[in-house]
């Protein structure tokens, strides 16, 4: 099931007969209904997106909680489509919302039931967020709260959604967003702790995507990308399937970026032939792009027809890796140090598996710890790629939860993992060889940090600029990769989640 497609407060809906997509909107009229006279019931969709919103809340990822919750519930077609988006929306405004809550409630967040909490966040959601009529609105949201935090929470919910649908999206910015601008005035606004925003700008001046004088307008337009549900891409793994196959099974279009992709614009994936038979997957163009850009590096002429994932769980760039490698004549090592991980990419190589049979090559999937991949087997592959570990920051419009989940101390946390782990896999390359090291993460510390503090222990490296290698469909290079040689794709920019690549090569 694809993501909603809420534009954020003041945006799009489907449940509720309100105002049309794109309308400024006026102060919403009061519902007549009192509390007590309002349903007791929890309505399936809005149910389903609290049940997601409480299951995210214990520590659950929302894109992998969906499809179980919406089977249980019974939910298909416009029905599942707006519950996600209501569960998705609402976790992506959360910050927003809080504010607001605060204020209508007239007490800060952290003195509300956790429960009655996230009841109010879908009820300002629907109103501030989607075309809900200010009554469905109302009268769902205190059922919901009813249903979930007894009865004694109808009132308290009533009157705080009461508050919240007098004024207009606009008259709430004015209200909740800090006077005076800069990071904690876009924190509130474009609902990001404010640790991301100042993270954020910081990276689009490091990579080169922004100046002193750009950088407020670059950063406005990355946090806004953030909150747009990204489309769904479908890549087309070589010698498996083709862009015409999928082209021709589904409602989409040619990916303007990636030679593998097209995007979806309507329907289930999993409705797709060649998707529920591990031929495609669902996987966003970045990431194709730097498997593509992987496979396609210049390597010496004596490297072994071998080629490494390091952290290929669950699966998605090995699927394209390897079957790139299988097509070159290479065998594929896919490392996973999770065995439930591991279990995972085996399930997404399994038709790759088997088209190595048939050609006479391997596709392994090895559970172990890819820090010690490069003493276990130095020197033993051609083509290492380092999907590394990161705090996903590059990934807030698909992961939304990731945003209120993530902390500063994580990407300290991460640091040593993703500096060992290059490490290694500089060490599993052979001479004249390549090694992506990649993240979903545009942050600095994660990116051209580690990428720089592994080279000072190294003279036998060297970087490869890797924009050449990043080629659109029609041959062009894509644009506005960053000063190189490193590449730093954007939401904002590209459509993408903001992907880093850094290519090295061992000297011969």
């Amino acid at each position: 099931m694809a993501e909603g497609h809420d534009r954020g407060p003041g945006g799009s809906d489907r449940h509720g007969r309100g105002d049309q997509r794109g309308e400024r909107r006026g102060p919403r009229r009061r519902s007549v209904t009192a509390p007590s006279e309002r349903t007791r019931r929890a309505e399936p969709t809005r149910f389903a997106a609290f049940t997601l919103l409480r299951s995210v809340a214990d520590g659950g990822y929302a894109n992998l909680e969906l499809p179980d919750i919406l089977r249980r519930h019974r939910l298909d077609g416009r029905d599942a489509a707006f519950a996600t988006e209501l569960a998705f929306g609402t976790i992506r405004w959360q910050g927003f919302y809080d504010a607001v809550i605060a204020d209508a409630a007239g007490r800060p967040t952290a003195r509300i039931d956790p429960q009655v909490l996230d009841v109010l966040r879908l009820g300002a959601h629907q109103l501030l967020g989607m075309r809900v009529s200010t009554h469905a609105a109302a009268d769902q949201t205190v059922g919901l709260s009813k249903v979930v935090a007894g009865a004694g929470a109808g009132g308290f919910v009533n009157a705080v959604m009461r508050r919240i649908s007098e004024r207009t999206i606009e008259e709430w910015q004015d209200a909740v967003v800090p006077e005076g601008g800069g990071v904690p005035a876009l924190a509130v606004r474009y609902s990001h702790p404010e640790w991301v925003v100042t993270a954020l700008r910081g990276a689009l001046l490091a990579h080169g995507r922004a100046t002193g004088e750009t950088v407020d307008a670059e950063l406005e337009a990355l946090l806004e990308a953030d909150n747009v549900p990204p489309r769904v891409h479908l890549v087309a793994r070589p010698g498996l399937s083709t862009v015409d196959e999928l082209l021709d099974a589904s409602d989409s279009e040619p990916s303007a970026l990636s030679p593998l992709g097209v995007v979806l614009h309507a329907g289930d994936p999993g409705g797709v032939a060649a998707v529920r038979q591990g031929r495609a997957s669902v996987q966003d163009e970045g990431s194709q792009l730097l498997a593509l850009a992987v496979a396609a590096a210049e390597v010496g002429p004596d490297v072994p027809a071998r080629w490494l994932d390091l952290c290929a769980g669950p699966g998605g760039k090995a699927g394209v890796l390897g079957a790139l490698a299988v097509e070159a004549g290479a065998d594929l090592t896919a490392v996973e140090v999770s065995p439930h991980r591991a279990d995972l990419v085996r399930t997404t190589l399994a038709a790759l598996g088997r088209r190595a049979d048939e050609l006479g090559r391997r596709v392994d999937v090895v559970t172990t710890d890819g820090r010690e991949v490069g003493e276990d087997e130095p020197e033993a592959f051609a083509r290492v790629l380092v999907d590394a570990p990161c705090t996903g920051l590059g990934a807030l419009r698909r992961r939304p939860e990731a945003r209120w989940r993530r902390q500063p101390s994580d990407v300290t946390g991460l640091a040593p993992l993703q500096r060992d782990l290059l490490a290694s896999a500089l060490d599993a390359v052979a001479p004249g060889g390549v090694v992506g090291y990649a993240t979903c993460s545009p942050h600095l510390a994660e990116t051209r940090f580690v990428v720089g503090d592994v080279l000072k222990k190294r003279s036998d490296i060297e970087v490869v600029d890797a924009r050449p290698l990043f080629v659109r469909p029609d041959g062009s290079p894509v644009p506005d990769l960053g000063d190189g040689p490193y590449v730093q794709l954007w939401p904002h920019v590209h459509g993408t989640d903001a992907m880093f690549l850094a290519l090295l090569r061992k000297r011969a």
